[in-house]
């Protein structure tokens, strides 16, 4: 079995909206940092040059949000009354749900904007599948080249609402992209907004999730080394009490 690695990091040095802030703390800091909280917290002396190499065990704090590198969305991340009841957490969300067959939609010809449904129909019938219930659907549009810069963030292709509706007609319940989002840049979908004061050009991907209970997978990467089918996505997220997102290290497992 191949393993192929679906993720882009949680990297400080890139370019974020919500930048993120990683602090390192080294073995020998780690060595003072341990002996101070055995002695506030327990009443414990140890000297930190009782260790070997005065070092201990390094330590790093993140600053970031859980939208940061590959995540999952929880349906509560799209609103607080959906028709179909309360929304789950990214905690409650079945794990069943991550470890599916997927199939690769090729939309890297769409430009920046949302594809509609018709290009995310012939999408599908250029993989020669026929999707099933449950399938995990990705959406290759190569926006993760421009990962760590601004362009990341206002250069890509999303869906719009009725090709989102497409896709969760056919049972989806997990769509991932390798864009920033799932829908259009931000900057393109309020200048159109603006333009036409359509409020259906707002967010029409996610707020999709006010009435189908599913999860995006955000940030992904790689989607160019996958065959269009024949293959099983792993994206388990992190198990965050009550939050709306989770981090994820998502791979496709291809047999030899």
């Amino acid at each position: 079995m191949r393993i192929i690695d679906l993720s882009s990091p949680i990297d400080a040095r890139g370019w974020e909206p919500d930048p993120v802030v990683h602090e390192r703390m080294t073995p020998a800091e780690g060595a003072r940092h341990m002996s101070e909280g055995m002695r506030e917290r327990y009443g414990l002396e140890l000297d930190p040059a009782d260790l070997p190499d005065g070092e201990f065990l390094d330590l790093d704090f993140v600053r970031a949000t859980t939208h940061t590198g590959t995540h999952v969305d929880a349906p509560a991340h799209y609103g607080s009354k959906p028709v179909y009841g309360p929304p789950r957490t990214i905690d409650q969300v079945p794990l069943d749900w991550f470890h599916r067959p997927g199939f690769v939609l090729d939309l890297t010809g769409a430009g920046t904007g949302a594809a509609g449904a018709a290009e995310v129909r012939a999408a599908i019938e250029r993989t020669g599948y026929a999707p099933r219930p449950m399938d995990i659907a990705l959406l290759h549009t190569g926006a993760d080249a421009r990962q760590g810069t601004p362009a990341y963030f206002a250069e890509f292709t999303g869906l719009d609402g009725e090709a989102t509706e497409y896709l969760l007609g056919l049972g989806v319940r997990v769509i991932g992209t390798d864009a920033f989002s799932l829908d259009a840049p931000f900057p393109h979908i309020i200048e159109r907004y603006r333009r036409t004061r359509d409020r259906r050009v707002l967010w029409p991907a996610h707020l999709a999730g006010r009435r189908h209970e599913y999860c995006q997978i955000e940030r992904l990467a790689n989607l160019a080394a996958l065959p269009p089918h024949g293959f099983t996505v792993c994206c388990f997220p992190v198990k965050i009490a009550g939050a709306g997102a989770g981090w994820a290290r998502a791979v496709a497992l291809l047999d030899d």
